[in-house]
């Protein structure tokens, strides 16, 4: 019996070798998975009141998250190309390109981006020297692309059965129980990590209303010659830049606020509207950084995990780990911090703290007997009192 134990044992450790090495080269899609499982769990049970199955609710929690993502991307696109395009023209930088990049010298004017202006461009020859770089580069551009799509099925498909059946693989963890601490540290990571990672979902969405007002306001009180440019996309965009560490939402708005100053800069404005230029500087710093940070985060960062060292993990772990170390290290840190609170004292030894003196007594100090005669005389005490009545 005990070779027998062995060898399943041996299978066992060669079994998890195996999908540890496959989990570790697909770590980065698997852990936005967990992030995206945990932001959107809360959502996905509240559609229970609609009555919907459970893949619907699933389905319907990954379009919300994916149909908004994939129009702020072309939205953002369309307007990038369309603005470069025109700067290039009012600038007249096309010479200069052409002078400096020989792959742009057949290059004779900017085509329309438009079905019929890129079709135009096309036939005219105009498109030949993107097409020639993008044929010389075909490799590299085929492994980025089906690298990206891969992992993004892979994201998709995790979280989609993770919210199906993420019930099924607690209930199976919970099979492992010893004394309830397994219990205990399991349900305990699962309802903070909930909380943190919703809270980080909540403070993204949170920040992006406040750039999108703070923004509008700024244009409806200023010349038009300072406005932001496309202010609900910028405060989007600052919404989300507020999941990078340390610089943030400063990657948005110190940029932003350096092209509503370019009219006055170069454009030959008048120089007294860069005063409006540090107002917006302000706004965007005090209004949508610092307040938000300030107050939205100590209430969404979780129910026992401290705040610095949130954002210590935040700030370290894309430094160590690369992109996906912005929602590894969370998870780590988080995972962590249960076990030092919740399991590790019970393993040592400790004592919960009651909250009770030493001389006072304990509902388990009673016997079930006892509980059950006290229970007895108190239903036999109401029912004299109904006979009385």
């Amino acid at each position: 019996m005990n070779e027998k134990r062995f060898v399943i044992a041996l299978f066992g450790i060669a079994l998890a070798a195996v999908i540890g090495y496959l989990a570790q080269r697909f770590i980065a899609p698997l852990t936005v998975s967990v992030f995206l499982y945990y932001s959107t769990r809360r959502y996905f049970k509240s559609l229970r009141r609609l009555r919907l199955p459970a893949p619907v609710r699933a389905a319907t929690v990954l379009a919300s998250l994916a149909v908004p993502l994939l129009l702020l991307i072309s939205y953002a696109t369309v307007l990038l190309v369309l603005e470069t395009r025109s700067f290039v023209v009012e600038y007249d930088l096309l010479d200069l390109a052409t002078t400096n990049f020989e792959w742009l010298d057949g290059i004779q004017r900017i085509p329309e981006f438009s079905v019929d202006g890129l079709y135009a461009a096309y036939q005219s020859g105009n498109l030949t020297p993107f097409i020639d770089l993008a044929s010389e580069h075909a490799s590299l551009l085929t492994t980025l692309m089906s690298g990206f799509f891969l992992n993004l099925f892979i994201v998709i498909i995790v979280t989609y059965y993770l919210l199906i059946d993420g019930r099924h693989i607690r209930d199976w963890l919970l099979r492992f129980d010893d004394e309830t601490i397994i219990r205990a540290y399991l349900e305990a990571v699962d309802e903070e990590l909930e909380s943190v990672l919703l809270g980080n979902l909540l403070n993204v969405i949170a920040i992006s209303l406040i750039a999108i007002a703070a923004f509008i306001g700024y244009n409806a009180l200023v010349p038009s010659a300072v406005e932001v440019p496309y202010p609900a996309l910028a405060g989007a965009l600052t919404g989300i830049a507020s999941l990078i560490p340390v610089v943030g939402m400063k990657i948005v708005y110190l940029p932003l606020t350096a092209i509503a100053a370019l009219p006055v800069l170069i454009g030959g404005a008048d120089q007294g509207l860069l005063v409006y230029i540090v107002g917006l500087l302000l706004v965007a710093a005090v209004v949508v950084d610092t307040i938000p940070d300030l107050v939205l985060r100590p209430l969404l960062s979780g129910e026992n995990t401290h705040v610095g060292l949130l954002m210590l993990a935040y700030t370290l772990g894309p430094v160590v780990l690369g992109f996906y170390g912005l929602f590894f290290a969370p998870i780590v840190l988080v995972v962590g911090l249960t076990f030092a609170d919740t399991a590790l004292p019970q393993l040592l030894g400790a004592e919960e703290e009651s909250g009770l003196s030493a001389d006072q007594m304990r509902l388990t100090d009673f016997g079930v007997s006892q509980k059950r005669s006290l229970w007895d005389r108190v239903r036999g005490g109401e029912a004299s009192a109904r006979d009385r009545i």
